[in-house]
């Protein structure tokens, strides 16, 4: 008989903890997950998936636009934001549904209570006020927006701005809004709210957004931003943010004055470890707040792990559930499994989209590789009939030596959905001459990554 109440208790339930969860009780152990909101974490209730909802719905407008060169005529569109936001909150709710059924149909007992540290083994519940414990602890309490505008300085006015978690449940579409922001989160919500016909202006303080992706992807996509209508103001910060009559007025340091009916703030996350008291159990956080871990996940006290956006290394789902994965592999399979961070595809969804896995070229460069680069730029079949100027760039980096492929960008339509795959031929290690001797599907645009032939230009480093 067990000293403890759970051989594994989980704070968090979204992906990764959910995921852990399920695969420690389908592995025999007692397992309790405490979630004091819904299941599904940041991805399921207000990241990924609602977000994408809402892409697809800012792409429409220009979906219909292309159809008239097709021969379509839809006659007058109108949208409807509340007819959006009630079937989106439908659809999150029908997807946290399935998370409760699948872990509980599992055995696992879910707390809908929040739950901080006592000491290595014990846990109280807020809530009920209950003390449990257990032999082992898994953090995956994932992270949250911050607003904290200052750079270099600290401004008021931060209160009055949304983040992305209030960005899905705004009661109307804004007719104007700032957004404050160079990442994916920042382009991505730009991208949405300007295709469903909001004014949008993108403030970001660097020389160019979505810093560590590709510089030829970066510089694709601001100009394509540009060309769509969406203002995009780089090197450039909130100097103040104030509420006036029935709008908010923001400056910034370039002298702009700006109404706007909404300023989103996007500028990045924090672990969610404030008022954990990990310090009660010994586990030491970082900088950042995050939880230290080493290569299985496991914290500085020998019982208790961590998973997922908590731990800062990668924040992706994908990755949560991975590393989810490879922590039951090694506390309860006796079957020690590091996550593997390496050939991690990952997209930007924006209108086109805007996907990567493996290296840039200035981190090839870093790593003391010599490369040659490939290069290719079209405008897709769709839009030769549908007349706008959208046009696709395609990049492959090869090892200059050994010929293997080091990496796949892509900035176009259905990007993310072709750098799924090209992430399997570079995690098989695949060669420019395996790319070469692939026969092209015709006509798609994924067919350039095998039919690029000529060398754009060679770097060593």
């Amino acid at each position: 008989m067990s000293k403890f109440d759970y051989d594994l208790f989980v704070i968090g339930g979204g992906s990764g903890g959910v995921r852990a969860a399920r695969m420690a009780a389908l592995a025999g152990a007692r397992v309790a997950l405490a979630e004091e909101d819904r299941l599904g974490g940041t991805c399921v209730i207000r990241g990924c998936i609602p977000k994408k909802l809402l892409v697809y719905a800012s792409q429409f407008a220009e979906n219909i636009q292309d159809a008239k060169g097709y021969g379509w005529d839809f006659g007058a569109c109108r949208f409807d934001w509340p007819t959006l936001i009630a079937n989106k909150d439908r659809e999150i709710a029908r997807l946290e549904g399935l998370y409760r059924g699948a872990v509980e149909k599992a055995g696992v007992t879910v707390l809908g209570d929040r739950a901080v540290f006592e000491d290595p083994h014990t846990l109280r519940l807020l809530n009920c006020g209950k003390l449990v414990t257990a032999e082992k602890i898994l953090i995956a309490t994932g992270n949250t927006p911050t607003r904290d505008l200052g750079a270099s300085h600290v401004i008021s006015g931060s209160e009055l701005c949304i983040t992305s978690n209030e960005a899905f449940h705004l009661k109307e579409l804004p007719r104007r809004i700032l957004i404050a922001g160079g990442g994916y989160i920042a382009l991505e919500f730009a991208h949405i709210f300007h295709g469903l016909g909001a004014k949008v202006s993108l403030v970001y303080r660097g020389e160019k957004p979505l810093r560590g992706f590709d510089d030829d992807m970066r510089d694709a996509l601001c100009a394509s931003m540009q060309q769509r209508g969406i203002e995009v103001l780089l090197g450039c910060e909130f100097t103040k943010i104030e509420k006036r009559d029935n709008c908010l007025h923001a400056e910034t340091n370039q002298g702009g004055k700006i109404d706007c009916d909404q300023i989103m703030v996007a500028i990045g996350r924090r672990p969610n470890t404030m008022a954990l008291h990990v310090e009660k159990a010994g586990v030491e956080l970082g900088k950042k707040g995050e939880v230290v871990v080493d290569d299985y996940s496991r914290t500085s006290a020998p019982n208790i792990f961590a998973v997922g956006d908590v731990t800062d290394r990668l924040q992706l789902t994908p990755v949560a559930i991975h590393e989810a994965m490879c922590f039951v592999e090694t506390a309860f399979r006796n079957n020690p499994t590091r996550p593997d961070h390496e050939h991690v595809p990952s997209a930007v969804f924006t209108t086109p989209e805007l996907a990567a896995v493996g290296l840039t070229e200035e981190k090839a460069l870093g790593l003391g590789h010599p490369i040659d680069v490939y290069k290719s730029t079209f405008r897709p079949l769709l839009h030769t009939l549908g007349g706008r100027e959208v046009r696709t760039l395609m990049k492959l980096i090869v090892h200059a030596v050994t010929g293997r492929v080091l990496g796949c960008h892509i900035f176009g339509d259905h990007a993310a959905e072709i750098v799924q795959t090209a992430a399997i031929a570079l995690r098989l290690g695949a060669a420019k001459t395996d790319f070469d001797r692939t026969i092209a599907l015709h006509p798609t645009a994924a067919e350039e990554l095998v039919t690029m032939r000529t060398k754009a230009y060679s770097r060593k480093p």
